[in-house]
């Protein structure tokens, strides 16, 4: 294996308790040839003498302040300092597993550019992990041992913020760090998928997530329910769309309601159709309910479904695949 360099991106704020795990993990990398860039993004803590006193027993770690304030410009910062081939992120509360950086470069030095490494990824916390965090590792990973991230990108992030690995052109190619939306990660998964990065299949597990109660992911508002429904619509509307075709929503809960709201902001024209019989034939912000077989009344449809339900959706894509439709193409998945 080639020596190439890899830079590791990694923001941190008030992380003092997890940064002494975070950093030895690194450090024991089986693949040596590596540069940290970390960002103190103002932290209030003793975070920023922890990182500096490991800065001082190794010169592959480089400390910065952010001059900004923000998860994303932290991430542009430790970009433009960085100087390898390879690029991928860390977060300051994680811990990767010893050849994670040596299982991420072989498949990318094996698939060549236009591609991304992923692996594996464990969430763990001393409380324990909750059903939905369950759910959405087991989800997770079985997209990645397929390389299939992008089939259900509308249902949720597929790529894990912390568990990636790319060309540095490629990254670039993607607009990097540049757009200034939330959620940050989310945003870049559409953007490796606008751009045609493969995902890489890969069955290692090669990160461990921490949960806590004061995570970002968990307080802060930038990643609150509404700024993925406006990611998921941004993206669609960009990149699956066809505006010749009509388009349906399926489901009036409250993610169809938001869906429904945010495509009117947007004057773009819309039928709805639901399957419960309380709803149909009432008026919804003036639209009405129509029962979901509608829509073999009408003419090549998209449908975005909005039913969040696991036995209700298995439902859906069977009735979907008895009327010859397809999944990312003619129906997504918005939950």
């Amino acid at each position: 294996m080639s020596q190439a360099l890899i830079s590791i991106l990694t923001p941190f704020k008030n992380t003092s308790e997890f940064l002494p795990e975070c950093l030895d993990s690194i450090i024991q990398q089986s693949y040596t040839h590596w540069e940290l860039l970390i960002i103190d993004d103002h932290s209030s803590d003793n975070s920023y003498a922890i990182v500096n006193e490991y800065a001082q027993n190794d010169a592959r770690i480089k400390l910065f302040k952010n001059s900004g304030s923000g998860i994303i410009n932290a991430l542009r910062l430790a970009f433009e300092k960085s100087s390898g081939t390879y690029i991928t992120r860390m977060d300051s509360d994680d811990i990767m597993h010893p050849k994670k950086l040596e299982f991420m470069l072989n498949d990318l030095q094996t698939h060549g550019k236009q591609h991304i490494a992923l692996g594996h990824v464990k969430y763990f916390s001393k409380t324990g992990i909750g059903d939905g965090y369950a759910k959405y590792e087991t989800w997770l990973n079985k997209l990645t041992s397929k390389g299939k991230n992008y089939s259900e990108i509308y249902k949720e992030c597929v790529i894990p913020s912390p568990c990636w690995m790319i060309h540095r052109e490629d990254l670039m190619t993607c607009e990097a760090f540049q757009p200034n939306r939330y959620p940050e990660d989310y945003d870049l998964t559409f953007r490796f998928y606008k751009h045609h990065i493969k995902c890489i299949p890969s069955n290692h597990l090669l990160h461990y997530w921490r949960d806590y109660s004061t995570r970002a992911s968990r307080t802060d508002s930038n990643y609150a329910e509404n700024h993925f429904l406006d990611i998921k619509l941004h993206y669609f509307l960009e990149l699956n769309y066809n505006p010749s075709r009509p388009l349906t929503i399926w489901g009036a809960g409250k993610k169809g309601k938001t869906i429904a709201k945010l495509l009117q902001e947007k004057n773009i024209d819309f039928i709805w159709i639901c399957d419960n019989p309380k709803k149909i034939g009432k008026h919804i912000y003036n639209v009405k309910l129509f029962n979901f077989n509608h829509l073999k009344t009408l003419k090549n449809p998209q449908s975005i479904i909005t039913v969040a339900n696991s036995k209700e959706q298995q439902i859906i894509k069977s009735y979907f695949k008895s009327i010859d439709m397809i999944v990312m193409k003619d129906f997504f998945f918005f939950c």
